[in-house]
């Protein structure tokens, strides 16, 4: 009888449950590269991971507890609601890390080999991440922008949404999010309306004719602000007769509101209230006017008659 040429090898089938211990072990403990002399393993290195994410995670928990149910008891400003979680959120984060090192054996010389060579990328390429990080601690520490802010960054109006380790997010007035550098608000001019005080002083702008009765337009203007329940009555609104136009009288309506977020909508309300109320007094509000003169233009009555004689005799 011919004896089979063709050995059959072992598979994991055919390995006992203790062998299958070993050989995993075995691999996950054979060291792959040493880190100051501290060997790093396939385990370590798992364990890293597991560690680095769980603590990543419990830090986003812990943020969203202090934020939303803890924080609220005590603290009305929702700013500062939002810096005190981040910053909890920062610290179980660093602490996360140094515990997920210490798992792996590195000690913290070995931490400063690595931020060794962290400094030398940043050095090379990093300087707007490092910026924009250390910008964001500026923000959450120094406050300049708070969550809910009504902000004017590079042309952009909006309310601060988050603020975040490299960049915050401002959700514009057309409901569009846009992701601003946190450098931005530290290098550059950031307008904030909410900043100390949300209330916001309006300024409308109409002229009218100047044939107008002034007094009646003044109390035209003052019941305007009077009769509207969209605007604060202290500090009291005025009426300014600004400047003499070249059509009009430039009248200013001044009134406070008290969230500067709605002033579109008030100024909508408040100057539909002006046509109103002027065509309710006859207040003629006019068009733009030029008056154009004519010099020598037109020949004089004497010149022409005397050409049509010129042109007789010439018959």
């Amino acid at each position: 009888m011919q004896a089979d040429s063709t050995q059959s090898l072992p598979t994991m089938n055919d390995l006992t449950p203790s062998e299958i211990f070993d050989y995993l072990g075995t691999l996950f403990n054979t060291t792959l590269f040493e880190l100051k002399d501290t060997p790093v393993t396939l385990l370590s290195i798992c364990i890293f991971i597991f560690f680095l994410i769980g603590f990543t995670y419990l830090g986003s928990f812990v943020k969203r507890i202090l934020n939303n149910k803890v924080l609220p008891r005590f603290i009305k400003d929702p700013g500062l609601r939002f810096t005190l979680s981040r910053m909890t959120q920062y610290v179980v984060m660093i602490i996360g890390m140094l515990v997920s090192f210490q798992f792996v054996g590195v000690d913290l010389t070995g931490l400063a080999v690595i931020f060794g060579f962290l400094s030398v990328g940043i050095g090379f390429g990093l300087q707007n991440i490092t910026s924009n990080f250390i910008s964001g601690l500026i923000v959450l520490f120094e406050r300049p922008i708070s969550i809910g802010d009504r902000v004017l960054v590079n042309d952009i109006e909006g309310d601060v949404q988050e603020i975040n380790i490299r960049s915050t997010t401002v959700r514009s007035i057309n409901n569009i999010s846009v992701i601003v550098p946190n450098s931005e608000f530290i290098s550059k001019n950031v307008v904030n309306y909410s900043y100390g005080d949300p209330t916001y002083r309006l300024v409308i702008d109409v002229g009218v004719a100047y044939g107008s009765d002034l007094d009646l337009v003044l109390k035209a203007l003052n019941e305007v602000a009077e009769e509207s329940e969209s605007i604060l009555h202290t500090p009291k609104h005025d009426v300014h007769l600004r400047s003499f136009g070249d059509s009009s009288w430039n009248m200013k309506l001044i009134v406070w509101v008290g969230n500067v977020k709605e002033h579109y909508s008030i100024l909508n309300e408040l100057n539909q209230a002006i046509v109103r109320k002027f065509r309710d007094y006859d207040i003629e509000i006019p068009f733009p006017q030029r008056d154009i003169n004519f010099r020598n233009a037109m020949p004089k009555s004497e010149e022409v008659k005397g050409e049509k004689k010129e042109v007789k005799n010439g018959e």
